[in-house]
């Protein structure tokens, strides 16, 4: 008998549960899609990821430097389309940083 009762009493905990944190997870939910739809936070996000473009498309080219002929066809390809990539995306940027 005391098993039935705690088989139920975890039944109906995880079902209320479940119930409360669903509504607060799309509370978060809401709450971070309006913050992602400000002006501000979507510079600051566009900019952080124009920087880490930068920076892999140049240890992408140290690395090539280094390396030469030793690296592998396709981490060689990467690399290209590394710094291809940040070439199209960002051309003249390094220039003016």
């Amino acid at each position: 008998m005391h098993k039935l009762n705690f088989i139920a009493g975890l039944a109906i905990g995880y079902v209320l549960g479940a119930r409360a944190g669903r509504e607060r997870y799309e509370q978060l939910k809401e709450a971070a899609q309006r913050l992602s739809e400000k002006p501000a936070v979507r510079n600051t996000v566009d900019s952080a990821a124009q920087s880490g473009w930068q920076a892999a498309s140049r240890a992408a080219g140290a690395v090539a430097d280094r390396a030469g002929d030793r690296l592998p066809g396709p981490v060689a390809e990467k690399l290209r389309s590394v710094q291809d990539r940040q070439g199209k995306n960002g051309a003249g940027s390094d220039a003016a940083a």
